[in-house]
């Protein structure tokens, strides 16, 4: 059996302000119709003998990975939440152990949620090919075949030839310098370390016992005292905070003498910066890639990329990234696009909410839109989905008004519940308790006005939430 075992856990933080860390890059749909992280499943269900994935998720994303799994029909999935992360090879080790629950001879093929492949034929090739090593006790990692001098991302160094167009690994190489990476380019033995492995579940973990005892059994104490909560399985938070914060090349593929790499040329990318999305995007007779409303006069070589309902136009620029947002638009050179991150560190010691939030952000029953806000007040449009409801809660500090422009609307407020049309509103005092649920079949909208002395999203006390939210 073919376990999918798809890591989904990054913040994605080097394509802010679109990735934040509450809906990072793998949930977003960046090339395409459908999120990295639905492509990924998608192109992992289509190969031969692959089984529902397991998902290693941050606890903060459950909702976002669950709902995007049910819009693609998938089912069986097992979604395990990492409490903190600990990179790789802790994840990839809880994930074996969940693997080995369904099946002890169990392969599993680790990938990254967030990278993009425009050969899925190549792609399905190379693990064919992996897989006959697995098979035979290898543990593989897939090298990308380098088309150009790349300072951003590992290499791995080919050493002799098994069978197939594949080889052991002679070595791993952290991210060289630009006149070390020409040279590996020109020698033709080094792959890019595309960060996708394959190997039996049970020989990851035996080479985790003997290169990092201390690690697995942290992960395996995890997953052992793990409780079921709703469709997740949480890991125990305790345990999986002492596991080493290691990853799977450090911990156990650098080591190992049973490395083996298959060179694939899929048209990979990580989608790793702004550069990188433009390289992989489709691009017009100047080299550009828009999306959203944008007017271009003599630009050549550039990202444009606007938000609903606002104009970006750009006059004589060349290789530049523009992105805009409703609360942060960003400008950089396309080759500086990598230092995003140091933006996101910037509003981090700051203090701010840009790097975290969006301003629109998604909750399991929907999503809510700060549209305005000051001294003592704040506008928020609410889009329920159907079926669902927000939790019975109450506020110390802020009173509300709901006023309903689309669908039906059930509201409870205290001991009375009643429905709200179209075009009607409803007051909820400060301390009442209340809650607002879509009884029907299309998302409910409305427009909620807060007033009060305290208007944080942490002043809510919940009596009962069928998401299993305190």
């Amino acid at each position: 059996m073919l376990i999918p075992l798809i890591l989904s856990g990054g913040s994605g933080t080097r394509l802010w302000p679109i990735s934040r860390r509450n809906l990072p890059k793998q949930f977003l749909s960046l090339a395409g119709s459908e999120t990295l992280f639905q492509q990924t499943l998608r192109r992992a269900a289509a190969l031969p003998d692959a089984a529902p994935p397991v998902v290693v998720a941050s606890d903060d994303h459950r909702f976002l990975a669950a709902e995007q799994l049910q819009e693609l029909g998938i089912s069986g999935a097992s979604i395990l939440l990492e409490p903190v992360a600990r990179n790789t090879a802790p994840a990839i080790a809880v994930g074996a152990l969940q693997a080995l629950k369904r099946d002890a001879d169990a392969l599993i093929l680790v990938l990254p949620a967030d990278h993009l492949i425009g050969d899925a034929e190549a792609f399905t090739d190379s693990v064919a090919r992996a897989r006959l090593l697995a098979e035979q006790g290898w543990l593989v990692t897939f090298g990308i075949r380098p088309d150009r001098a790349e300072t951003g991302f590992g290499y791995i160094r080919r050493g002799s030839a098994l069978e197939g167009d594949t080889f052991r690994v002679e070595q791993f190489v952290e991210k060289p310098r630009l006149e070390v990476a020409e040279q590996y380019l020109a020698s033709g033995d080094y792959d890019w370390n595309s960060g996708m492995f394959l190997f039996r579940a049970s020989r990851y973990l035996e080479e985790l016992q003997q290169q990092a005892p201390a690690m697995l059994e942290a992960a395996r104490t995890a997953f052992e005292k793990a409780n079921t909560d709703l469709d997740f399985i949480r890991l125990d938070t305790e345990a999986f905070t002492a596991a080493p914060n290691d990853s799977i090349d450090y911990a156990v593929m650098e080591k190992t003498a049973r490395a083996a790499v298959v060179p694939v040329g899929c048209g990979w990318s990580d989608i790793g910066s702004w550069d990188a999305l433009w390289m992989a995007a489709d691009k017009d007779a100047d080299g550009n890639h828009f999306e959203g409303d944008v007017i271009a006069l003599d630009t050549k070589g550039s990202l444009v990329r606007s938000h609903d309902r606002h104009l970006v136009a750009t006059i004589g620029l060349d290789d530049v990234v523009v992105v805009t947002t409703p609360d942060a638009t960003l400008v950089a050179r396309r080759d500086s696009s990598q230092d995003v991150k140091k933006i996101v560190d910037q509003l981090k010691a700051a203090g701010r909410t840009e790097h975290d939030l969006h301003r629109v952000v998604r909750r399991p029953w929907g999503s809510y839109d700060s549209l305005e806000s000051g001294d003592r007040f704040q506008v928020k449009r609410i889009v329920v989905k159907p079926g669902a409801a927000l939790s019975l809660q109450m506020h110390h500090h802020r009173a509300e008004h709901w006023i309903v422009v689309k669908g039906v609307a059930e509201v409870t407020c205290d001991d009375k519940v009643f429905l709200l049309a179209e075009n009607q509103s409803t007051y909820l005092p400060l301390g009442s308790r209340h809650r607002l649920r879509n009884p029907g079949k299309v998302p409910v909208e409305l427009i909620e006005v807060q007033s009060g002395a305290y208007l944080g999203e942490d002043d809510i006390v919940r009596f009962d939430d069928v998401y299993g939210r305190t």
